[in-house]
Parts: C-alpha cells; structure tokens; sequence
C-alpha cells in the first residue's frame, strides 16, 4: 500500500467529512418557513458534488486494490489476495452508493422516482461490511496494525449510528445526522494518516519492525512483550489525541453555524424575570406541625358552625 496510498484515501476521507459536516449546516431547521425557491436546487447540487467525491475515491480504492491484487497473485500470498477482494468489495459498494445518488438526484425522472432513503439504506450497508473488515482482519494476532485497526471500528461505528440515525428522523433532525456522519468520516481520514505515518516510519515505536509479504499484506512485530504493551499504549494515546481534536472541532463548528443559522434561538417571552421568581419565594414559609393541627382545629370548628350546631349544645 505505501504511506501515499494511506495519505490519499485519509485526505479523500477527510475531505469528504468536511463537506457533509458543511453541508448539514445548509439544511433549514424550519423548512416550512423557507423562502428561497432555489434552495432545493443548491442542495441537489451540493449532494452531486458529494456524490463524485465519493465516486471518485471509491475509484482509487479499486484501482489499488486491483494492482495490489496482481501483486499478491504474484508472489503467492493468498491471504493478501483475500484482503484485496474485501477491500474491492467495500469500494465498489461505495461507488454503487455514489453513482446511485448521483441518479437519484438527477433530472432523469426513472431514478428520480426512487426514494431517496434507498442511497442511506446502500450507504449502510457499505459501513457495516467496512466494519466487519476491519473487525476481522487479523493476518498476524501478535501484529501491532491490528491495535490500529481495531481504533478504526470507533468512527466507523460512528458513521452506522449517524446513517441508521439518520434513516429514523425526519426533515427537522437529518442535519444532525449528517454532521456526525460527517465527524466520523473526519476522524477515519485523520486516522488513515496516523496509520500511514506509524506503519512506514520510524514514528511508531523502538524495537518493532515492518515485515511486508506482499503490497497490501504486512505486520509490524515487536523483540519483547514490553515493547508489544509499549506500541499497543502509543496506538491508544494517539488515536486519544485525533477525538480530542475531533470534539473540538466538531463543538466549535457547531456553535458557529448554530449561532449564524439560528438553531439556539428560542422564544424568551415564555420566561419571567428572576426578580419576580425571587419575590415570590419570599413570601414561602414552612409550617410546622403545630400550625397544622392549629389549621385543621379551626376548619372543623367554621363548618360545625355552619351546620346551625353551637359549640355550647
């Protein structure tokens, strides 16, 4: 694969991200109050973009996969050929969800028909069998990429939340779905980068070492078991450092396109001024049992009273 191959598909990743994070901001909160009529025709738009981002990433992936495929047919590595296939399996589901949302939001009236919760439901799936990949790529168990890979499945399982999420709500709701997608997607990209950097370089650990069977199929081995614990820490710590940066980023973006767009504005008439609460509190004072009794005597006594019935009969 190489550290470039890791570089591109973490910046395609992040990239991608951004622009479903930005692009939920876009959504109106209260559609029925919407004004501008070409507002439908710049979401259509934005999502097409979106959707040959997709495609065209989606292509490279396959395209690696294929030349890392040859090469692991080559020097006879099977497990390397079997990573590709599932690798190329993930990508052209990806490149099915893109070029089907391209359609469906196209001027063809046959694909425009189609519901549009058919892209979320295809996109679904292309997270879930990403999940599973990473969950089961174990070539070496005493591989310290399998430590990386496992940190993986923390924002692809942020993605299958935020489209399941996203399947279940409504117009109102669908911008929050997005933007976690879109955070998730972030942190993927950022995490491919890390993994680049840490699987071909000397930024890793001390005492492991990088042993490549063919392109695509590697493991990184380490002397002892302290130095196993030590490069298992480091993977930790830093993907640790990538959600700090990621909660961050996300609570700053959010605030600032809350406050432009609106989202936390409310109707402050409902409210009294903490004076008048105060005042009113003022006047509470607790009754002790005494009073109480005091209370229920003189009660009984103005009905008795009532009733025509003196006391002194």
């Amino acid at each position: 694969m190489g550290i470039l191959s890791y570089a591109v598909s973490g910046g395609g990743f992040a990239v991608i991200g951004v622009w479903e994070s930005l692009d939920s901001s876009n959504l109106d909160p209260n559609p029925s109050t919407a004004t501008d009529p070409s507002s439908p025709m710049a979401e259509t738009k934005s999502v097409r973009s979106s959707s040959i981002s997709v495609a065209l990433l989606s292509s490279l992936f396959i395209a690696n996969s294929i030349f890392s495929l040859f090469s692991s047919i080559g020097s006879r590595d099977r497990v390397g050929s079997m990573i590709q296939l599932q690798i190329l399996s993930v990508a052209i589901l990806f490149l099915v969800y893109a070029l089907l949302t391209y359609l469906v939001n196209s001027k063809n009236s046959v694909f425009v028909a189609l519901p549009s919760s058919i892209t979320s439901l295809v996109l679904l799936f292309g997270f879930i069998e990403e999940f599973f990949m990473f969950y089961l790529q174990k070539k070496d168990t005493s591989g310290i990429e399998n430590r990386y890979y496992d940190l993986m499945l923390v924002p692809i399982a942020i993605c299958v939340f935020s489209t399941v999420f996203e399947l279940r709500s409504d117009a109102n709701t669908q911008r929050f779905a997005k933007l976690g997608r879109g955070i998730g997607l972030i942190l993927q990209g950022t995490w491919f980068l890390q993994m680049g950097i840490s699987f071909f370089t000397d930024l890793i650990t001390n005492n492991c070492t990088f042993h490549e069977k063919s392109r695509g199929n590697f493991t990184i081995k380490c002397k002892g078991h302290n130095d196993y614990h030590r490069a298992k820490a480091i993977a930790t710590l830093q993907f640790n450092c990538h959600l700090a940066l990621m909660v961050v980023l996300a609570t700053g973006l959010f605030s600032v396109v809350a406050n432009k767009k609106g989202y936390l504005r409310q109707d402050h008439s409902k409210y009294r001024p903490l004076g008048a609460e105060m005042e009113n509190l003022s006047n509470f004072t607790l009754d002790s049992d005494e009073e109480e009794e005091i209370r229920e005597e003189s009660n009984v006594a103005k009905e008795t009273g009532q009733n025509g019935i003196s006391s002194h009969d």
